[in-house]
């Protein structure tokens, strides 16, 4: 189970928010590429980015600071906010990004991602982010008609690197994921399914790691790492721990 730290970029700076909510910031560093070296030097193996103001607005007011980030780290980044066109997506891979995060785009126009998709198989994921199952664009301020579950049965055709699953009413919360939602989506869906939202705890991630053979590969963990909640190194110590176990428990099986 791979654990992503998240860096949340408002007005160059790494904040979070409390359940999308704009008017709820909290800031936790000011020097966001700082925050990356540390989340690498903490033993972290990718970094998950999000450009708040370009999934408001449409337009890269980041693009500086996602530059120095990517020029400051080794690991590799997956960026998400704002990318709304082919051309806006291959820049973003010419300039070293990973992975592109398609969101507000699946539902707008979801020929985009299909596009994508197959000039860079297991290079795009998609940020399935929902509010009483409902999917939400624009920065989680505009409410679809579509339901999570539907757009992810949608994408299944797609050799995409994720789907990104953010439950909007546990995120920043602290309150626990919501695994019957998680659940739900990685039942549903040929592709792996990340965990988003609500992660509050170890006990948290301990709970998320039990359903990785049912496709939940990953755990974006953001405000319980900056608020102490999570310690990073120690969640990902944990999550190594519970692999080996995991191995051993299964070489027990055929040595019974």
């Amino acid at each position: 189970m791979e654990l992503i730290p998240a860096i949340d970029l408002l007005d160059g700076k790494c904040v979070r928010l409390n359940q999308g909510n704009y008017n709820e910031v909290t800031k936790f560093n000011s020097d966001p590429v700082k925050q990356a070296q540390i989340w690498e030097s903490q033993g972290a193996k990718r970094l998950h980015l999000v450009d708040l103001d370009g999934a408001k607005t449409g337009e890269p007011i980041n693009d500086q600071t996602i530059k120095e980030i990517k020029n400051s780290i080794n690991i590799p980044i997956q960026l998400g906010g704002g990318i709304r066109s082919v051309d806006r997506a291959k820049e973003l891979f010419g300039i070293g990004i990973d992975r592109v995060i398609l969101g507000t785009i699946a539902i707008e126009n979801p020929e985009i991602v299909r596009v994508l998709s197959h000039e860079y198989p297991k290079r795009v994921a998609v940020g399935i982010d929902a509010k009483g199952g409902i999917v939400a664009t624009r920065g989680w301020i505009k409410q679809s008609e579509k339901t999570s579950l539907d757009l992810a049965k949608q994408l299944n055709d797609l050799e995409l690197a994720a789907i990104i699953s953010t439950d909007i009413e546990t995120d920043g919360t602290l309150r626990g994921p919501n695994i019957q939602a998680l659940r739900q989506m990685a039942e549903i869906s040929s592709n792996p399914v990340v965990a988003s939202g609500g992660i509050g705890s170890i006990a948290d991630l301990i709970s998320l790691a039990s359903f990785e053979n049912e496709g939940i590969e990953a755990i974006i963990v953001g405000r319980a790492i900056y608020d102490g909640s999570i310690d990073l190194k120690e969640a990902l110590l944990t999550l190594k721990n519970l692999l080996i176990q995991d191995s051993f428990d299964e070489k027990d099986k055929f040595l019974v």
